[in-house]
């Protein structure tokens, strides 16, 4: 609990932690608009490929145009200001910088920008769960081996359930369940970027004011995103996803401990230590009373009659039977919040949540029936929704990773609701994407896929 104070150690020192941000959309505006007012903090360059944008963002979030008028990155480190380029690896390469933060939502660019920061000596949160889900394992790995940190983003709910699946087992629970809240229906799979707003709950005119990117939304809608982050949690703590993938059971808070439990036991859950999203509508659309929307959760068992005692002594909510208690925080506040990753980063070395094995995937799967010589337009679009798989099954159907399904060409056609395979697209094994992919399914491929092969 002392962050705060070593940034403002390094404030007085006037040696304040360096950072290089990439992507100034939402997630990284929202970083902007609290960086400003953190001790400690000298966001020294952003990369973005619209600069005027990127400057609009910023006087949006209430900076003035003097804090971002440097007119290279030496400028901006001399006179404490910030540089705005459309050049990321110019940031990599600047000795001083200390931080990065990739929020470009891009897997391809998320590759590239974890290796250019081992490459460079760079720590780097990596807001972009799309590049995690798709090689988070050797990413992670690579930066280890060069003594530097790869970490997931605080105020991103993977990382959020990191912190609460820590503070369980740190407390010496066991771990029954964990994962976050979200709308969803079962149509909302073949939910397009054009209908996306009506079913998000706002008008098109807000989202548009917000910088809300319809296709990156309609992401979350689509079950996409939460299968993204399910696979991020379930490689960064080791929880696995069930056979089936998510299933999305509709759970108020105050049913968590009941509703997330073995199905023998009358809960919904394949196996304990599962991750699983609670939806926030009953299955006929109704909003659920004390729904988890914009929550996480977790779900842990007492490991004796005491602490089963202790639980009802000091009033959580539990399971029938007082063995299973949840816990859960009702909000996240995206980048408002990642700044605590970037200190943990900076000052001590330390990620807030990061890969430790393969245990879970995303797989494309067909929104419509798809034709030959159609081209995949990838997360949040009109041809596939992420459907989260164990990684053993993954690699055994040979799953095309949602993270890939983005300007590939089908070379034969997809019935609505398949999973793609790699056989289904011409890929370019070259392909820098590509290649770290499949050099991350060789290091980390679960020993049960192994014994199958």
């Amino acid at each position: 609990m002392n962050l705060h104070a070593l940034l403002r150690k390094r404030a007085a020192e006037d040696r304040p932690l360096r950072i290089g941000l990439i992507g100034a959309g939402k997630f990284g505006s929202m970083f902007l608009a609290q960086a400003r007012l953190t001790p400690g903090f000298h966001v020294a360059g952003i990369a973005d490929l619209a600069p005027e944008r990127a400057r609009r963002s910023l006087i949006g979030v209430g900076w003035l145009d003097s804090l971002f008028a440097a007119r290279d990155i030496d400028e901006a480190l001399a006179k404490g200001t910030t540089w705005l380029t459309d050049d990321a690896e110019t940031l990599f390469r600047c000795g001083a910088i200390e931080v990065m933060i990739d929020a470009t939502g891009h897997p391809a660019a998320g590759i590239r920008h974890a290796r250019l920061a081992r490459e460079h000596g760079k720590h780097i949160v990596m807001v972009n769960v799309e590049a995690d889900a798709l090689a988070g394992p050797l990413l992670a790995a690579e930066a280890e081996q060069a003594g530097l940190v790869y970490s997931l983003a605080y105020g991103d709910q993977p990382a959020l359930i990191c912190e609460m699946v820590d503070w369980a087992r740190t407390c010496g629970f066991p771990m029954v369940a964990a994962g976050k809240g979200t709308k969803y229906l079962p149509d909302y799979h073949s939910l397009t970027p054009d209908g996306v707003w009506d079913r998000y709950g706002i008008s098109a005119e807000d989202a548009a004011a917000g910088g809300m990117n319809p296709q990156m939304f309609n992401s979350f809608m689509d079950g996409t995103k939460s299968a993204i982050e399910m696979a991020a949690v379930a490689n960064a703590t080791g929880l696995t996803p069930a056979p089936d993938g998510l299933a999305f059971p509709p759970v108020a808070v105050d049913d968590l401990a009941t509703a997330l439990r073995p199905s023998g036991e009358g809960g919904c859950l394949h196996h304990k230590g599962q991750v699983e999203v609670v939806s926030s509508l009953a299955r006929d659309g109704r909003e659920l009373d004390g729904d988890l929307r914009w929550g996480v959760y977790v779900v842990f068992e007492a490991p004796s009659e005491y602490a089963r005692r202790c639980f009802g002594e000091y009033g959580l909510a539990t399971d029938p039977s007082g063995r299973y208690a949840a816990m859960y925080k009702p909000y996240h506040l995206i980048g408002l919040e990642l700044g605590i990753s970037v200190a943990y980063a900076g000052l001590l070395g330390q990620a807030t949540g990061a890969a430790r094995g393969w245990q879970g995937d995303v797989v494309a799967v067909a929104k419509r029936d798809l034709e030959s010589g159609e081209v995949l337009d990838g997360e949040g679009g009109f041809t596939v929704w992420g459907k989260l798989m164990p990684a053993t099954d993954s690699l055994r159907v040979g799953g095309l990773p949602l993270g890939l399904a983005q300007g590939l060409r089908l070379d034969r056609p997809v019935a609505e609701g398949t999973a793609l395979t790699w056989d289904d697209v011409s890929v370019d094994e070259s392909d820098a994407a590509v290649a770290c992919r499949r050099e991350m399914e060789r290091r980390f491929a679960p020993a049960s896929a192994n014994a199958a092969e």
